[in-house]
């Protein structure tokens, strides 16, 4: 199964590809690792890459999908995969399909942005040892301390409530549009956030038609 799962950021997505991984046999393809990857191993498409990224430049999207379809072609994904951090915009998608890459489904989790602003501002990450921790739902043992190396708690500036409302408005302009991009052509399901992770997961398999 080739998938996406679109969804606001800290709506869930890396946590349910992990889990959608397992269970499917399929694997994540994450847009950041496999462009560090590919201008390290010096690909056509990495070294095209590194040519924009050494003038300071973005790396256009053509460039970007590339690298994706040189992973995509990679054994492991035969059976499928799950695409994470791609696409972000209606160019990406198009981009996507012009370079003749396949998507059987689109998952959009929905979660409210209220919802979301409380479960990022709630993060906590050790300054020491990169352990992750949440105030309400993984707090640690002893407040603002690390359980496993007893370093300092820290919240990553990406997680401060001003950052998290600019990035919901960056998602709400640019990719929320892939909804109706990807509904006009039949593919989305749509999943509504549960009280738990697992609850969540089981609602994916199902829209999925892959339940055990």
């Amino acid at each position: 199964m080739k998938l996406i799962l679109l969804g606001a950021p800290g709506a869930g997505k890396g946590t349910q590809a992990e889990i959608l991984c397992d269970k499917l046999g399929i694997p994540t393809i994450s847009t950041g690792n496999i462009l560090r990857a590919a201008v390290k191993d010096g690909t056509p498409m990495g070294k095209k890459a590194k040519g924009f990224m050494d003038a300071g430049a973005l790396v256009p999207d053509d460039v970007i999908v590339g690298i994706v379809k040189e992973r995509l072609a990679e054994p492991d994904c035969a059976k499928g995969f799950i695409l994470d951090g791609m696409p972000r915009t209606i160019a990406q998608g198009e981009a996507l399909e012009q370079m003749g890459v396949e998507i059987d489904k689109v998952v959009n989790l929905i979660v409210p942005d209220e919802a979301i602003t409380r479960r990022m501002s709630g993060r906590r990450v050790c300054a020491k040892c990169g352990a992750s921790y949440h105030i309400v739902n993984i707090p640690p043992k002893k407040e603002g301390v690390c359980d496993v190396c007893g370093g300092a708690l820290k919240q990553r500036k990406d997680d401060d409530p001003e950052t998290v409302k600019d990035r919901l408005a960056v998602y709400h302009k640019e990719t929320e549009p892939l909804k109706d991009f990807y509904e006009s052509r039949g593919i989305l399901k749509t999943v509504e956030d549960q009280p738990t992770v697992a609850g969540t997961t089981q609602l994916i398999l199902r829209a999925l038609g892959a339940e055990a």
